[in-house]
């Protein structure tokens, strides 16, 4: 099993920044990618930010040119800056980690921060 811890989660106003930060820890694996995903109160669960080994990166539109993901592959750690952070960011964020532990390929979920952006 490998476990996901998110902190840096809080209260900022319009305009502030952010910044979260996933550690996974466990024995014997590797990441193939990680993600992080929010939820809104009475909205669906929405990709914010993915990035793979090769630290290729994809960002949903609405927070193209504010957020920034980025990993230490050496502590298994992901990173989300946020900034210029709008009300409408408000939500609770989540890990999600893509998981190889030799030929098992599974994957495992932190269990949130929130995000609080008040106007």
């Amino acid at each position: 099993q490998v476990q996901l811890v998110e902190s840096g989660g809080g209260l900022v106003q319009s305009g502030g920044s952010l910044r979260l930060s996933c550690a996974a820890s466990g024995i014997d694996f590797s990441i193939n990618a990680m993600t992080w995903y929010r939820q809104a109160p009475g909205k669906q669960r929405e990709l914010v930010a993915t990035i793979t080994g090769s630290s290729s990166t994809n960002y949903a539109d609405s927070v193209k040119g504010r957020f920034t993901i980025s990993r230490d592959i050496a502590q298994n750690t992901v990173y989300l800056q946020m900034n210029k952070l709008k009300p409408e960011d408000t939500a609770v964020y989540y890990c999600y980690a893509d998981i190889q532990r030799r030929n098992l390929r599974f994957d495992s979920w932190g269990q949130g921060t929130q995000v609080t952006v008040s106007s």
